[in-house]
């Protein structure tokens, strides 16, 4: 297992993945509950940003304070249900820039199939935090990145909710230089690739669409 694997293991984030497990979770409030804990990630996944100090004058005093260095922050979704966290990741840093990525996982194969590519320019020079709910087989997310690479990104992160052992094993192989920030690794995948125990299929959960 990765030694860049982060499970982000605060009560509330405990607490709210329990109620986005339950196959009871109706869509509206499963999709308020993912935004409140990508709120919650976002902050475990930019908690390096640098900080310098601005001075300024509070009601009583002037005085030297922390203030963020000026660090380019790029959210990149992965279609569709990527936008689950991007909404949280937003209410966090209003000002980041946003890309999509259009990947899907083929159900035979289980192979990534890009077909939308989107992102702000001078990757480069940006902090990117590429998001999707769920690292189960990891080819999409390891296609995502290679997408990214591709187009100059170099300070990257992956955040999820949950991941799969063999996901972070294969994404790990493929990027060991990208950090993962996970709010639980579960057990195994099935079959059909998805993981147990898991929360089903996000983007279905989160527009109500048929499983």
């Amino acid at each position: 297992m990765s030694s860049d694997l982060t499970i982000v293991d605060h009560p509330l984030i405990q607490h709210k993945l329990t109620i986005l497990r339950n196959k009871e979770t109706a869509t509206g409030h499963f999709r308020a509950v993912l935004r409140e804990i990508a709120f919650v990630l976002g902050c475990e996944a930019t908690k390096d940003l640098a900080l310098s100090e601005v001075e300024i004058e509070t009601p009583l005093e002037r005085g030297h304070f922390p203030y963020l260095e000026g660090d380019k922050l790029c959210f990149i979704s992965v279609l569709r249900a990527g936008e689950g966290l991007l909404d949280g990741l937003l209410d966090l840093v209003p000002s980041a820039r946003v890309g999509h990525v259009g990947v899907y996982r083929d159900p035979e194969t289980l192979k990534a199939v890009k077909y939308y590519f989107k992102v702000p320019g001078k990757l480069e020079t940006r902090r990117t935090i590429l998001v999707d709910p769920m690292l189960a087989t990891a080819n999409t997310a390891i296609a995502a990145v290679d997408a990214l690479k591709d187009a100059g990104a170099k300070h990257m992160k992956f955040m999820c909710l949950v991941a799969a052992p063999e996901g972070v094993d294969a994404f790990s192989r493929a990027h060991p230089d990208v950090p993962v920030i996970a709010a639980a690794l579960d057990r195994e995948l099935n079959e059909k690739g998805y993981i147990l125990p898991g929360l089903g299929d996000a983007g279905d959960r989160i527009y109500g669409t048929k499983q």
